[in-house]
């Protein structure tokens, strides 16, 4: 049996090959990789550290750990190599641009045998969570998407529209001018569905367009959004509509939350 963990910052993944079947589980990220933390995730998934033949791990700071846990041998991948491998697989591609939406955001190039840092940015999952604690009183994903979908952003952004009274380029009128700039202008309580809504647009527009950048900076005509974030309806929804008006078509696998620790369990497989 191979597993591969993925030590993130808000979530730590897990995804097992146990012949033929893949088994995939997360568990909250709470201090530094360490043997004890290895344990729970295996624990977490009902694996027996002694049907183990290896551990792949990335992501986090693993310097504390040693080279075997109790005799099994740990597979250190990079973690630019993990997202790229990974979200090629998930997305049935050669090559891309693989955007990588968790706490934050990495874009990574990713061509056969070859991954690279190109670009990211600090907005992500954190970004969300951390101002729907304070705007809206929640740090759940799940409630925060659920509000999203029911409200409307335009009721804290400014649009295009308002601002020059015209589209600009490929982009309609009703596309966010200012995020959150109705509440600069305007003395107004929004309710929770539309402050949830507007936090979305933030961003997942922020996520599309340094996506997009990033890939036609490197001429990657594909450009795939991996990471737990990319997991709600609505942050899909949102990326999906910024790729439509840059005419750059974004590709969202299911299970993209998982991406990282995939491709770390194939890399490991390669190296076999």
């Amino acid at each position: 049996m191979h597993v591969a963990i993925d030590f993130g910052a808000s979530n730590t993944d897990a995804i097992a090959r146990i012949g033929d079947e893949l088994r995939r589980w997360t568990i909250p990220s709470i201090g530094k990789p360490s043997e004890a933390r290895v344990q729970a995730v295996l624990a977490a998934g009902r694996i027996a550290l002694a049907d183990v033949t290896w551990l792949a791990m990335t992501g986090g700071d693993r310097s504390d750990l040693t080279d075997t846990i109790a005799g099994t041998p740990i597979i250190s991948v990079p973690e630019v190599e993990a997202i790229g491998r990974g979200g090629l697989e998930l997305a049935g591609v050669s090559e891309a641009a693989i955007v990588s939406a968790g706490s934050g955001t990495a874009v990574i190039g990713a061509r056969p045998a070859q991954y690279q840092h190109i670009s990211g940015t600090g907005v992500g999952g954190g970004t969300l969570v951390g101002l729907a604690r304070l705007l809206i009183g929640t740090a759940d994903p799940g409630v925060v998407d659920a509000l999203a979908r029911a409200g409307n952003h335009v009721s804290v952004n400014l649009t295009i529209g308002e601002i020059i009274g015209e589209a600009i380029g490929t982009l309609p009128p009703d596309t966010t001018a200012v995020n959150f700039g109705r509440l600069a202008r305007e003395a107004s309580t929004p309710n929770r569905p539309d402050l949830a809504a507007g936090l979305v647009n933030l961003v997942g527009q922020v996520i599309g367009v340094v996506g997009i950048n990033a890939a036609r900076s490197r001429g990657f005509e594909t450009i795939v959004v991996i990471g737990h974030l990319a997991d709600l309806a609505s942050i899909r929804t949102t990326i999906a509509q910024v790729g439509d008006f840059y005419n750059a078509p974004i590709t969202l696998p299911q299970g993209g939350g998982y991406a990282t620790a995939l491709g770390a369990l194939l890399a490991a497989e390669a190296r076999e």
